[in-house]
């Protein structure tokens, strides 16, 4: 828990980095590999943390913190398909890594006291800054799998010769 009392900031700080060392050795090809046509790549899963970093995470940190109980529409992600499409992988995850760099410094700034603001969001009902932080910090770990799940698959399962064999992979 940070300085101020707000969780999951360490985590949050560290994605990048856990990011970049699972993606170390993938060519862009890889990168844009799909595993099935209704599956994402590794190139659309970093598009997609790009676009929820600044459009729904910091803005609705923005928003907590300037508004009075603010009121969040539910983010789906699957509204924004298109837009993950061809995106350029090193792009995609440099303009996340930065955005996510000003966030948690954003973060660690804030009062005691600011997990404990309030919003509505119309999904769930009544939800605080530091009940967000725990969600952000679920999204960033199912991501972080999703990755390693796909890097798997595309990287080092046919590698692994009859051994692959007892890997039930899910990418």
């Amino acid at each position: 828990m940070a300085e101020n009392g707000l969780p999951c900031l360490d985590l949050l700080e560290a994605t990048p980095g856990i990011l970049r060392g699972l993606m170390s050795e993938l060519t862009e090809e890889d990168a844009r590999w799909k595993p099935a046509p209704e599956r994402f790549s590794v190139a659309e899963v970093l598009a997609h943390l790009s676009h929820s970093e600044g459009h729904c995470y910091r803005m609705r940190l923005d928003r907590f913190m300037a508004e009075t109980r603010p009121e969040f529409k539910p983010d789906d992600a699957q509204m924004y398909l298109e837009l993950y499409r061809g995106a350029d992988p090193e792009e995609a995850f440099d303009h996340f890594e930065d955005q996510r760099e000003t966030n948690i410094e954003f973060l660690r700034h804030l009062p005691d006291g600011a997990g404990d603001r309030v919003a509505l969001h119309r999904e769930f009902g009544e939800i605080t800054l530091a009940q967000m932080l725990n969600e952000w910090a679920l999204h960033d770990l199912g991501h972080i799998r999703q990755v390693a799940e796909l890097v798997r698959a595309r990287k080092y399962q046919a590698g692994a010769g009859p051994m692959a064999a007892s890997y039930h992979l899910k990418p």
